[in-house]
């Protein structure tokens, strides 16, 4: 499959209706990858659910352009009509049919494709969700996650080209959300399906993304893949507390009288919570600016084992006079810290500087 072929192009310069009073155009124009999850992260209003209501062609604008691994869906001359784009949407309610069973409603969206049902696709999408012990239930007897692991198992079953994610998570609580993660990080590492997640949660981003899009007023502030755009602290992302980068690395050891595994990347290696992952797995890390500190030298009469090398690459003062944010460059990965303004004046940070990083925690993402 060619580049082009692989590929969603997405052309939009849409009036969004009003919201909190104000209202403003979607003017978006975008090229994304055509497999992998890729995030689109914003405030409430700023245009994430037209954007996926535009590529199923639940929105009515005639001058948006859609193109999905080079077939044009929408453009000004031509429309492919909702309901033969194979697309999978998942809402935040998963909107199940309460007199059907959970087999049933998995096969529902079946019924109106001219696609065979593929046996052995059908039982590893019901594995993959989870569901061989909740085929003949009824909707009124799940959980709120378990209802929505059935809502995406129905949208998989159709073999869609793009899969639309709307906030799937927004409706649950914190222990619901935490039982759903792990099956949504199962469908990233196993399906070639291009993934559109719309989210506002920080952490979502972080444990799924691949490519981020970040929205404001109807605008692209920013897309790139996941660690560029968060490790870029010029964006005025808002995320606070959270900000902080996500490094893939693989397990290299595992040192069971400490219980540490230690995790190979780019910039050097780290010891880690092990976890149970094998050793040659690949992993994802997020390190907290908040986790990180500087110092001149390397320590020796410290508590924190992982101290890496690195270079300042950018400095930045944030929404708090006393602190800064600097970006640091650690072999070919970023990773950011947060400061006290008297602290870089101490140590004289400056662009080009070569610092020791401390980690003093690194939480494991899968």
């Amino acid at each position: 499959m060619n580049e082009l072929s692989s590929t969603i192009d997405v052309k939009i310069d849409h009036q969004l209706p009003e919201y909190g009073g104000r209202s403003f155009n979607l003017n978006i124009n975008l090229h994304l990858p055509g497999r992998g999850v890729t995030a689109v992260f914003g405030e409430s209003g700023s245009g994430k659910t037209t954007l996926l209501r535009c590529i199923a062609g639940l929105e009515n604008d005639p001058s948006a352009e859609v193109i999905v691994k080079g077939i044009k869906w929408h453009s000004s001359v031509t429309s492919i009509p909702t309901h033969k784009r194979r697309v999978g949407y998942i809402f935040q309610e998963p909107s199940l049919f309460p007199h059907l069973s959970v087999e049933k409603n998995i096969l529902y969206g079946t019924y109106r494709t001219s696609n065979h049902l593929n046996t052995e696709s059908y039982q590893q999408i019901i594995d993959l969700m989870g569901l061989n012990g909740l085929l003949m239930q009824y909707p009124e007897r799940l959980s709120g996650g378990e209802r929505q692991r059935v809502a995406i198992a129905r949208a998989l079953v159709i073999e869609p080209e793009i899969l639309l994610m709307d906030e799937p998570l927004a409706s649950l609580d914190v222990r619901r959300k935490e039982e759903i993660l792990p099956y949504l990080e199962s469908l990233h590492d196993s399906s070639d399906i291009p993934i559109l997640y719309v989210t506002h949660s920080v952490e979502e981003v972080a444990r799924l993304a691949d490519y981020l899009v970040v929205l404001e007023r109807g605008q692209v502030v920013t897309s790139g893949s996941l660690n560029d755009v968060l490790s870029n602290i010029e964006l005025p992302l808002g995320f606070g507390e959270d900000a902080g980068v996500v490094i893939k690395a693989e397990v290299a050891e595992r040192d069971k009288e400490w219980n540490l595994s230690r995790i190979d990347f780019s910039g050097g290696n780290l010891w880690v919570r092990d976890d149970g992952d094998a050793v040659g797995s690949r992993i994802r890390v997020r390190i907290l600016a908040r986790d990180v500190s500087l110092t001149l030298s390397p320590q020796e009469d410290t508590s924190i084992i992982n101290c890496l090398l690195a270079v300042v690459d950018n400095i930045q003062r944030g929404g708090d006079k006393a602190m800064l944010l600097v970006s640091l460059i650690v072999g070919q990965e970023k990773v950011i810290a947060r400061l006290s303004r008297r602290s870089a004046y101490q140590l004289g940070i400056e662009i080009g500087k070569e610092v020791w990083v401390q980690i003093k925690g690194v939480a494991i993402l899968r």
